[in-house]
């Protein structure tokens, strides 16, 4: 079993923000059913321009209904600018924190409502949109993202980043690749 702050456990057993919202200005998909991650990120802005309403759907586990519940507390009331600058980090400790296996769904949030500030930005209506090759093929996981995310969270090892990321965690084909990224970030061999 977990090891959970009684702040997660009260996000999971009473997420804020759960649900759709009607017309939102951004929205978008992250994580596949297939892998048992999924969530949907919306937000409608007011108008002062900053965030007067976020809300999520998620089919995942207690840490991915958790982090999704804080993150959208934590950007209600920012600027899209503001909200972008929302971390993974800040969005485990604002729980608490998280066990590092579960890492990955305080990072699939932020990349949820990256993708739909960027949708909105751009009138696009695309789900997580990867800029780059795709690292891992089995969580459709890019290179820009496992970067992001060693860098962000000093992160030194491959188990860390599939802690982080889910890279790895699958067919395992990839943990090479993540490995020389993290030599060429840190300098240190993983």
């Amino acid at each position: 079993m977990w090891d959970y702050s009684e702040t997660l456990m009260d996000h999971f057993r009473h997420p804020r923000n759960v649900g759709k919202i009607d017309n939102p200005d951004g929205e978008a998909t992250v994580g596949s059913l297939a892998c048992g991650d999924a969530l949907r990120f919306q937000f409608k802005l007011g108008p002062d321009g900053r965030i007067a309403d976020a809300k999520f759907q998620t089919f995942g586990c207690a840490s991915a209904i958790a982090s999704s519940s804080a993150l959208t507390e934590m950007v209600i009331g920012k600027t899209l600018d503001e909200a972008r600058k929302v971390t993974n980090k800040q969005i485990a400790d604002y729980l608490g924190g998280l066990p590092p296996q579960k890492m990955h769904c305080s990072v699939m949030g932020r990349e949820a409502m990256e993708a739909a500030i960027k949708n909105y930005e751009t009138g696009e209506n695309a789900d997580r949109n990867l800029e780059d090759e795709v690292l891992c093929t089995c969580y459709n996981v890019s290179e820009n993202e496992v970067r992001r995310v060693i860098t962000e969270n000093g992160l030194t090892t491959v188990e860390e980043v599939t802690n982080y990321t889910k890279a790895g965690g699958g067919c395992g084909r990839c943990k090479g690749k993540i490995a020389k990224i993290l030599e060429e970030i840190s300098g240190v061999s993983a």
